[in-house]
């Protein structure tokens, strides 16, 4: 059976792996006809993961709607706030019933709507036709091997079990779960904790602080994803703690890395210049800020990182104001 993953980035390419890896026919879409090339005479995707020889039973192209109509399951892996203007060229080209798999951990701006939101809108499709994998799964660890866990959320048990069967590998063990509020929530927050996480090591703070970046990150995406409906002990799992410890110690971490450029003192586009890749947590920051207004929900450390990623202030006057907050009662 086919499937296919439309987005040729990191975590797209690694994903068409462990796809191939569990016995699948894969097709990568890849917006460049550059890579889309390389992939299907070189096996490697030369901008992302070049060290990574894919399996070959992954192909490329760059017409995705040849690709959509064969495939049962669909990866979408491209930058979160173009999913809605892809997804409405692509939606006509979907196979009837086809699951659709969302691997994009944002909010989108303006409507402050998680990705299984957007796909269900965009695309036209029922809510139990969307999967969501969310997890500790940084794309060049994978590319490697190392061993991993993530998890597949839906509401459909049926959907969301083929899906896990299609990415059991000998280095990936794949859980389900029917929280797809708080797997959507806690994947998207993690990205503007990451962020803070980063300026935090430039500004050359140590552990403590590190590691109050962490827990009071987790306990605002909590906050939040309670006040939505999510279920609470998601955010203790692989979904919520296990994504956010990832993305903030670990150097491969994009969100990390742009953070730490904007706690040298860059300006946002200095800092994107620098990385040159999405780093989700910049634009989704404003979103998850405007989502937990509506809420009435605090979010002091994604308040403030939305302050110097829009608003300039600096990196160190941030951390004065998240210090300086009125103390209120214990949670």
């Amino acid at each position: 059976m086919t499937a296919v993953v439309l987005g040729a980035g990191s975590w797209g390419t690694a994903f068409a792996k462990i796809l191939a890896d569990s016995g699948r026919n894969v097709v990568l879409w890849a917006r460049r006809p550059g890579i889309a090339d390389m992939i299907r005479e070189k096996g490697r995707n030369p901008d992302y993961l070049p060290d990574l020889k894919l399996p070959e039973s992954v192909t490329a192209t760059t017409d995705p709607r040849d690709a959509l109509r064969a495939a049962d399951l669909v990866a979408i892996a491209v930058p979160s706030q173009t999913l809605r203007s892809n997804l409405a060229a692509w939606a006509g080209a979907l196979a009837p019933d086809s699951t659709l798999i969302s691997l994009m951990k944002g909010i989108e701006l303006g409507s402050s709507k998680r990705m299984s939101e957007v796909i269900v809108e965009a695309a036209g499709v029922s809510a139990d036709r969307v999967a969501v994998v969310s997890g500790p799964n940084l794309a060049g660890e994978i590319a490697l091997e190392q061993p991993a866990a993530t998890v597949v959320a839906g509401i459909d048990s049926d959907r969301t079990t083929i899906v896990q069967r299609a990415l059991i590998t000998r280095y990936l063990r794949p859980y389900t779960n029917d929280d797809v509020i708080g797997c959507e929530l806690g994947g998207a927050v993690k990205n503007v904790i990451a962020l803070a996480y980063g300026m935090a090591i430039s500004l050359g703070l140590g552990s403590n602080t590190r590691a109050t970046l962490i827990t009071r990150g987790l306990a605002e995406t909590a906050r939040l994803g309670t006040a939505l409906g999510a279920d609470p002990r998601t955010f203790s799992g692989l979904a919520g703690l296990g994504d956010l410890v990832a993305t903030c110690v670990s150097p491969l971490s994009r969100n990390r890395t742009f953070g730490e450029h904007l706690g040298r003192g860059e300006t946002l586009e200095q800092a994107q210049a620098a990385t040159r890749q999405t780093a989700e947590g910049v634009k989704s920051c404003r979103a998850i800020r405007h989502l937990a207004q509506r809420q009435g929900v605090e979010m002091p450390i994604t308040e403030q990182v939305e302050r110097v990623c829009h608003q300039g202030a600096d990196p160190r006057v941030a951390l004065t104001a998240l210090m300086s907050r009125e103390i209120r009662k214990p949670e």
